[in-house]
């Protein structure tokens, strides 16, 4: 396959691209799960436009740590949805929770006390949940491939799984992803709660156990230091952020066995997390052949600037590679008002995604 030159783009690449978001188009939803190999059952929701459409790319949705896929991708307020942005180009949509989240299965251990067992849902485990997705994603559209959309966390496992499954992979979006870029993280790395106080470079797992408790406030809490503004609102839409803090919520059955509610979500990402922030890459990118776009929010406070680079380097054998750094966003872009980035990702995907891409 042809290696293109990495293309570095920027906010005005994107810029000319009104995204006409969904305003007077209509969709389907159909929620449905799926076994993955090692017999988890996989909460998927299917969207898509019911407006005719051909020759568009099924995307599969892939989330973060903590908040699982309908809440960070399909919220039912205007700018809530990503999935209806993409949806309403043609492409079938399809917004998956990996095992421990949302109405997935949840391991055993998720019904224990965290202290009892080590991180849950590894990057080596969401692998397989993904699998799952892609095969009824190609089945349903009667294709070969698919593509991949990963916002941190996500974007880590969505990397993982091109490099294993290249030839199911077309395109591949990363947003705001750690790569292991370097070994320096303000938050995750060396000299961090997470790591081992006994041996450097390991992840502290015995302290933070299977997963974790997280209530509305710290929910939102990532969210409100990200925003250069002591006023919220003027970056993003209250409607928006108390729609994702509610679904959040929702997500857990067990959500009000605690006061104030809060929803559990596996650590094992914050463990694979931990070793990328150090400086150790949990997958070759050089086995990816897709397209790639990676994108990173100038303000995030997950991914470096050095995974960007590192990452670009290493996807050798990628079809294409497109780098795009939107300016003074944030770590939430796709859920933040238009003005403040998510017009410019969602435009970038778009592009991305249309068929008379070289």
């Amino acid at each position: 396959m042809k290696r293109l030159a990495v293309a570095l783009s920027s906010f005005f690449a994107f810029a000319f691209i009104v995204p006409d978001i969904v305003k007077s188009t209509e969709f389907s939803r159909s929620d449905f799960h799926v076994a993955s190999t090692d017999g988890v059952k996989i909460f998927v929701r299917e969207l898509k436009s019911n407006e005719p459409s051909r020759g568009q790319v099924a995307v599969i949705l892939i989330h973060g740590v903590r908040v699982p896929g309908i809440a960070s991708f399909d919220l039912g307020v205007p700018n809530g949805s990503l999935a209806e942005a993409i949806a309403s180009h043609g492409h079938p949509v399809y917004i998956m929770d990996a095992r421990g989240y949302g109405q997935s299965t949840r391991p055993a251990a998720l019904e224990q006390p965290p202290e009892k067992n080590s991180p849950a849902a590894r990057g080596y485990e969401v692998v397989r949940d993904i699998e799952a997705v892609v095969r009824e994603a190609k089945s349903r559209n009667h294709v070969e491939q698919v593509a991949l959309f990963g916002w941190a966390t996500g974007a880590m496992w969505s990397g993982f799984y091109a490099s294993l499954h290249p030839e199911d992979i077309s395109h591949l979006i990363l947003l705001n992803g750690l790569y292991g870029g370097s070994s320096h993280h303000p938050m995750l790395g060396h000299g961090s709660s997470f790591e081992d106080p006994e041996h450097s470079g390991a992840f502290n797992w015995k302290s933070v156990g299977a997963y974790t408790w997280s209530d509305g406030q710290s929910v939102l809490a990532p969210w409100d230091r990200s925003i250069p503004d002591k006023d919220k609102s003027t970056w993003r839409d209250p409607k928006v952020a108390e729609a994702y803090r509610e679904a959040a919520l929702a997500s857990d059955p067990a959500a009000g066995t605690h006061r104030p509610p809060a929803l559990r979500a596996p650590t094992g990402a914050m463990e694979d997390s931990f070793y990328q922030a150090i400086g150790r890459q949990l997958y070759d990118a050089s086995s990816i052949t897709a397209r790639v776009l990676i994108v990173r929010a100038e303000n995030d406070f997950w991914s470096r600037p050095e995974d960007v680079q590192t990452l670009a380097q290493h996807l050798t054998h990628a079809h294409t590679v497109k780098v795009l750094e939107i300016p003074n966003a944030t770590h939430y872009v796709h859920l933040d008002r238009p003005e403040h980035g998510r017009d410019t990702l969602v435009s970038a995907v778009q592009e991305f995604l249309e068929p008379t891409q070289p």
